[in-house]
């Protein structure tokens, strides 16, 4: 039996603990899409991890597979990986050969387009780490894959054409002094040297046929997305989204194994108790100044790649109904409930009030969404407190409130809880419910 993690929201949902808490019974944890615009973060033994591009399961010593739906900075690949070495970790780490790569004038061109945005309702508040160019040139037929780094006069016939044409955008639209990012043969020694140490490592596989056979020999693989539901690119509020599916059917286009091998399981979504962002769009439950500080300070509200303050906002049903439905979640974990403790209102937004008719679902269009009006249900809160004490003591140790919140969420989705999240670390989840327990 397989699983798939994907967040029910906007990312920031506490992914990477959930697939380094459930990655205890798996062989392999495959990232399927995005790159190192997403950072997964977890907590073992008082140790913070944070991972850009590698699977959240290595941690536990897990197989880690980027598939061909990622897009690859073998830089802070390569630095991830020394860093997890010189913590005492033996990480495992392979790479689609069709995963395409994020190269340096990727980055430069999405900082400068990102600034050319002078209006502000078109500026998506990217990361700036050159993945929405790289999907880009992916989508156009362009872009340098990991194949062609093992390959250099097919590498260096691919740059000439590609560098060329980078370099006259960024001179003639951005009015950029291009420098050695846009440089092929600076590109190719580069490149050169990533490809060396990916063939002595032994990195690169076909995912889809090396997925499938490990599937075949009983392993059980666990597939792992970046960011959430609300940013894919084809079912989120468009265009403030990613440029790729961290939704389900990108576990079946990003790796290239069959469909049956993604749904032969569980597929768990990972609900944040009340909801957060980083970057632009709109947030109809979004919290004034002063209570999204109250709830940020508390829980560290701040982006895991970018460092920036998460938007902070009440948990909203409607986008969790359509989460649910694209991704045929089987179940729910619900993290960050310990973080709602002490506030002096909790709400829950039910549904949307559109151009006077009642919404239970998410508009279509992002001006849409920007016009819907939230309708509330108000719960009574629960005391803050140490919650590590009551991790051992079982979902019965919640306080009723809570669990009434809790229980809440899981009769409006009709869904089961799987786990209940009260802090960062792996020892800090309730399960109430093993997702791959036959």
């Amino acid at each position: 039996m397989n699983a798939t993690v994907i967040g029910a929201q906007l990312g920031d949902e506490g992914k990477g603990s959930v697939v380094d808490l459930f990655g205890e019974t798996v062989d392999v944890v495959v990232r399927y899409q995005g790159g190192t615009n997403a950072g997964h973060t977890v907590v073992h033994h008082g140790e913070e991890y944070k991972l850009r591009l590698i699977p959240s399961g290595v941690i536990r010593g897990k197989t880690g597979v980027l598939g061909n739906g990622c897009v690859v900075d073998l830089e802070i690949l390569f630095n991830e990986i020394s860093e997890l070495r010189r913590r005492g970790l033996d990480p495992d780490v392979r790479v689609s050969d069709r995963a395409h790569v994020v190269l340096p004038y990727h980055r430069v061109l999405d900082r400068a387009e990102e600034t050319a945005k002078n209006d502000d309702s078109l500026a998506v508040g990217t990361t700036g780490n050159g993945i929405g160019p790289a999907y880009e040139d992916k989508a156009g037929r362009r872009g340098i894959r990991i194949g062609d780094v093992l390959n250099e006069s097919a590498l260096r016939r691919r740059l000439q054409y590609t560098v060329l044409q980078k370099r006259r955008l960024a001179q003639a639209v951005f009015g950029i002094d291009t420098g050695a990012e846009f440089d092929t043969e600076h590109l190719i020694d580069t490149l050169r040297d990533f490809g060396e140490r990916l063939k002595r490592e032994e990195m690169v596989v076909d995912t889809g046929t090396y997925l499938t056979e490990k599937d075949r020999d009983g392993a059980t693989i666990l597939f792992e997305s970046a960011q959430g539901t609300h940013i894919d690119v084809e079912h989120g509020n468009y265009p403030f989204v990613t440029s790729s599916n961290p939704t389900v059917g990108g576990a079946i286009t990003g790796t290239g194994v069959s469909p049956t091998l993604v749904t032969d399981g569980r597929i768990i979504g990972v609900v944040k108790a009340y909801l957060s962002r980083v970057g632009k769009g709109p947030l109809p439950t979004e919290l004034d100044d002063e209570s999204a500080s109250e709830v940020r300070e508390k829980v560290g509200g701040f982006g895991t790649v970018t460092g920036r303050p998460r938007r902070i906002g009440w948990l909203d049903l409607p986008m969790l109904r359509h989460a649910a439905r694209v991704n045929g979640f089987t179940g729910i974990v619900l993290n960050h409930v310990d973080a709602l403790g002490g506030l002096n209102e909790l709400r829950v937004c039910e549904t949307y009030k559109l151009d006077g008719e009642t919404v239970t679902g998410l508009p279509s269009t992002t001006d849409a969404w920007a016009r819907c009006t939230p309708e509330y249900r108000t719960f009574d809160s629960w005391p803050d407190q140490d919650w590590s004490k009551l991790q051992n003591e079982g979902y019965d140790s919640l306080p009723e409130s809570a669990r009434t919140y809790i229980e809440y969420v899981s009769a409006e989705l009709g869904l089961p809880v799987y786990a209940v999240g009260i802090g960062p670390a792996r020892t800090e989840t309730i399960v109430l419910q093993h997702p791959l327990d036959s």
